[in-house]
């Protein structure tokens, strides 16, 4: 079994509660806008990393994390990009890559809309884990977690918390 926390969009802040909420997960995901090296540094010191890049991510954040990921945990392919829109309605060329690597988890961002949905169509499940950041339109913090058994996903938390705009972006 394999615990797994899930954030995106967090544009350079990382709430002190993520640690908390993280703290039992085996491996964190990051689907997109990092924002600053200092939250994937953070986030990699704490647990094993895995992210992409997203739309508003500088150079140094591009050389370090693909757009895309692909990989299996446990006995389930999981797909990773920032921008992926959502079933029924995917970003171009989504679809196609779904066609092809046929993932069992789909992971995005960019909406700052936190999405869980099972995709019939495709026989995936699509996760968006909302804006973990303080920037943005949003008006909740959100981030996940759920455990992978072989080929079962389970046990899905979400941790929502009232955005604050006065606290800092920064993760210094």
């Amino acid at each position: 079994m394999k615990r797994i926390g899930v954030l995106s969009d967090t544009h350079g802040f990382l709430h002190p509660r993520v640690f908390d909420f993280f703290i039992e997960c085996d491996e964190i995901w990051h689907a997109g806008d990092i924002g600053s090296s200092n939250v994937t540094d953070k986030l990699a010191l704490f647990k094993p990393l895995r992210a992409v890049f997203g739309n508003i991510d500088g150079h140094e954040l591009r050389l370090s994390y693909p757009e895309t990921a692909l990989f299996q945990c446990e006995n389930v392919k999981v797909m990773i990009t920032h921008i992926a829109g959502y079933p029924g309605k995917y970003a171009r060329g989504i679809s196609n890559t779904i066609k092809s690597e046929k993932p069992d988890i789909l992971v995005a961002g960019h909406s700052h809309l936190l999405k869980v949905m099972h995709d019939s169509k495709n026989k995936l499940l699509f996760i968006n884990p909302g804006a973990a950041g303080n920037q943005g339109f949003h008006q909740k913090i959100t981030f996940l977690r759920f455990c992978i058994t072989l080929d079962r996903i389970h046990d899905l938390e979400i941790m929502e918390i009232d955005r604050n705009p006065h606290l800092s972006q920064s993760v210094d």
